[in-house]
């Protein structure tokens, strides 16, 4: 009688994912088992397997027995309570030291939850963002583990084959404690929104302000990404204006319907901000600019209140072009310097001890968020590893000067014909707040004493002090 196969590394979830990942596993020699309770998944794995060293299950005793002990195994399932589900039926399954990676997009306190309950039953467990959507899992994802570093340490060799390479570099690396890999993947995941509304709010731009035809619009794009502007998402929102469905003569982005879809991650970065005292105003603003496309019968009811926006720009072109280029780069930058002040944030109050420098340097490729700005990102942490904001670098702060009169030119321009550009305007105005030294917020401290009696502090003085503001009767 033969010995059954024995698989190094198991995989529950053979949707796009988890299918394209473990298929990437089996290109660099890793004997995969793969669990989906729909059995075509499984055989189509086993379909795409180029080395055969791939197997799909649909009965979960078979899959786990069929593991090298001690286990490794990964779930891609949809967050929430199907991942606590799968964990359950896992369990009686399991032995103690065996090893569970949750890789789907866990809310962070989730993950922090489950690292406690399998440490008290010997399981091993770590959460790990994985970035870089169906591409980047078959060619090379971005990963950010973070949780039990023994547990870590075991993956580490799969992890680096699988992951997608910047100048020979495996784009992964143990990000920290806890639930610090969900963290910095929510983040991830925010600035993600946050460069996707400004991607938006540009053609917006180009469309109503200048005036021009999708061909112009995206010979712009094309432009931008040969440049410093250079991204992931730049040469997605490219492609997106060479597309005509088959047996059109236009565009399907003209067919797309203007409402946005979330998965709630953005809304996890945006709530959690708040809770840090982390002020992201770019990033939520992206969020709240999804959550109004929603309401498109409001908006279609608006607009035969108040008339739809015209929005004609009357600039000489290839200046405002210029002058928008200049303006999208400054608005980058404030969104990824956001993005990074709120992991600073964290990782002093979770206590993650994040490594900014190593952060920045894994998502230069496969990821999302790719984009040959993060090397600027990566060189200012590098050079000061406790660098308070990003705004404050030395090399950051000469190109945001460089580019922010076109921020201006811009916001100013749009702001008068009308034509919506929150984030381009939250931007700019997060960072005239960031760089003032005096706010007028101790107006708000005379107002809160005032109706509430809730005290202030005052210039030179130490202590805190109340007013009572209007004579008694």
């Amino acid at each position: 009688m033969s010995t059954p196969t024995k698989y190094d590394f198991g995989m529950i979830g053979l949707g796009t994912m988890g299918r394209n990942l473990l298929l990437n596993m089996g290109d660099h020699g890793v004997k995969g088992a793969g669990f989906d309770k729909d059995a075509s998944k499984g055989a189509l794995l086993e379909q795409e397997s180029t080395n055969g060293n791939l197997k799909g299950f649909n009965d979960v005793k078979e899959f786990v027995s069929s593991l090298n002990s001690p286990r490794a195994i990964m779930m891609l399932v949809p967050a929430g309570k199907i991942v606590d589900d799968v964990i359950e039926e896992l369990l009686p399954l399991l032995d103690k030291g065996d090893l569970i990676i949750d890789g789907g997009n866990s809310y962070f306190a989730d993950t922090n939850r489950r690292v406690e309950y399998l440490e008290g039953k010997g399981i091993h467990f770590f959460g790990m963002g994985v970035s870089g959507g169906e591409e980047g899992a078959r060619r090379g994802p971005s990963m950010m583990p973070g949780g039990d570093k023994d547990a870590y340490n075991v993956m580490k060799p799969i992890l680096e084959s699988i992951a997608a390479k910047v100048d020979g570099v495996p784009c992964v690396t143990y990000i920290g404690p806890g639930a610090s890999g969900h963290f910095v993947k929510m983040v991830h995941n925010g600035i993600e929104y946050g460069v996707m509304q400004l991607l938006a709010e540009t053609y917006e731009i180009l469309k109503k302000g200048l005036g021009l035809d999708n061909a112009a619009i995206g010979k712009i794009f094309t432009e931008w990404n040969e440049g410093r502007l250079k991204s992931f998402l730049m040469e997605v929102t490219r492609d997106i204006f060479q597309y005509k469905a088959p047996g059109t003569d236009h565009l399907l982005l003209d067919d797309i319907k203007d409402e946005a879809r979330a998965k709630g991650t953005g809304k996890w970065t945006s709530q959690v901000a708040m809770d840090l005292q982390a002020p992201i105003p770019t990033i939520d603003t992206s969020v709240s600019m999804r959550d109004l496309s929603k309401y498109k019968d409001l908006r279609v009811k608006a607009e035969g209140i108040y008339g739809g926006v015209e929005g004609k720009l009357n600039v000489d072109t290839d200046a405002f072009i210029k002058s928008l280029e200049e303006a999208f780069y400054f608005n980058m930058i404030i969104t990824y310097s956001q993005g990074i002040h709120m992991l600073s944030r964290a990782s002093t109050e979770f206590k993650y001890d994040l490594k900014l420098d190593e952060i920045a340097k894994i998502w230069r490729g496969g990821c999302i968020i790719r984009s040959i700005f993060l090397n600027d990102i990566y060189n200012a942490f590098q050079a000061n590893p406790n660098l308070a904001h990003l705004l404050l670098d030395t090399g950051v702060a000469n190109e945001v000067k460089s580019a922010v009169n076109g921020a201006r030119t811009v916001v100013s321009a749009v702001t008068a014909a009308g034509i919506a550009a929150p984030c381009y305007a939250e931007s700019l105005s997060y960072f005239d707040a960031f760089r003032s030294g005096r706010m007028p917020s101790n107006l708000i401290q005379a107002q809160r004493d005032y109706f509430g009696a809730h005290t202030y502090e005052l210039i030179g003085k130490e202590g805190t002090f109340h007013t009572q503001w209007v004579a008694k009767n």
